[in-house]
C-alpha cells in the first residue's frame, strides 16, 4: 500500500488545489461523503476541531442530517476560529438547522464529549495530520473524555502522529479510520493499529500524479500559458 508523509500529502493537496484548480471545497465534500458511507445506522455524534478535519466532520454531519439521522455536533473551538472551506460547511450545517455545542475550555470540552455517550457512532474530526508533541487542552480533555462508542476517525485518529504512528500523549481509539487518497505513513506502523482500527483508503478525487514528483515534473513541463 502506497503511503505518504504529512508533508508529501500537503504538497499533493496543494498541487491539486492551487496548480490543477480542483476546489478544496470539492475535495472536502468528497472526504465527508467517504466517511459518511462508513457510519452504521443510529444517532450520530461528530466532534470537530477548527481545521480542515473539522470541515470534513461538518460535511458528515450535514449528510447525516439530510438523511434524517439524529445528529449532534461538538465544536472544540470558537466558531470564529473556523475559516475557509471548513467555515463554509459549518455554516451550511447550521443553516439547515443542525445542532452544535460549542466547547472552548477543557472542562466544557470534557463535558460536551462525555454527553455524546449513548450515540450509536461518534465521528472523530478533531485533529489532523499536523499534530506534533503533546496534545494540549481543550483537545486533550475532549480525547480523554471520549466514550467507549463505535468511532470512525476522519483521516487519522486525533492525537496520532501521522508520520511516526506515535500517540501524542492522548489519542482516540477508532474502530474505523477513513484516510484520504493515500495512507499516511504513521497509520501503517504496527504500534498504531490499536488506534487506527480498520483502515479505509478513500478516493476523494486527488489525481495520483499529484503525489509522484517525477510524473508531476513531466506533466508540468508540458504546460503552456493560455492564449
Amino acid at each position: 500500500m502506497m503511503s505518504l508523509t504529512s508533508a508529501a500529502m500537503r504538497e499533493a493537496d496543494r498541487r491539486c488545489i492551487e496548480d490543477l484548480g480542483i476546489p478544496g471545497a470539492v475535495l472536502m465534500n468528497n472526504a465527508g461523503m467517504a466517511v459518511f458511507r462508513e457510519l452504521p445506522d443510529g444517532p450520530v455524534g461528530v466532534v470537530c476541531g477548527k481545521g480542515n478535519n473539522g470541515g470534513d466532520g461538518f460535511v458528515v454531519a450535514r449528510l447525516a442530517l439530510q438523511a434524517g439521522r439524529d445528529v449532534r455536533v461538538v465544536l472544540i473551538a470558537d466558531p470564529d476560529q473556523v475559516q475557509g472551506d471548513a467555515a463554509l460547511y459549518m455554516n451550511v450545517y447550521r443553516r439547515l438547522g443542525g445542532e452544535m455545542c460549542v466547547a472552548r475550555t477543557a472542562p466544557e470540552a470534557g463535558a460536551a464529549v462525555s454527553a455524546l455517550r449513548g450515540r450509536t457512532v461518534l465521528v472523530d474530526a478533531l485533529l489532523g495530520t499536523g499534530t506534533r508533541g503533546e496534545v494540549q487542552d481543550p483537545y486533550r480533555a475532549a480525547i480523554a473524555a471520549w466514550p467507549e462508542t463505535h468511532t470512525v476517525a476522519v483521516d487519522l485518529p486525533s492525537g496520532l502522529n501521522a508520520d511516526t504512528g506515535e500517540c501524542c500523549g492522548v489519542c482516540v481509539r477508532a474502530d474505523v479510520t477513513v484516510t484520504f487518497q493515500f495512507a499516511k505513513t504513521g497509520l501503517l506502523v504496527p504500534s498504531a493499529r490499536p488506534y487506527v482500527g480498520r483502515l479505509v483508503v478513500a478516493d476523494i478525487g486527488i489525481p495520483p500524479v499529484c503525489a509522484d514528483d517525477a510524473a508531476w515534473a513531466r506533466i508540468k513541463s508540458g504546460w503552456t500559458s493560455p492564449r
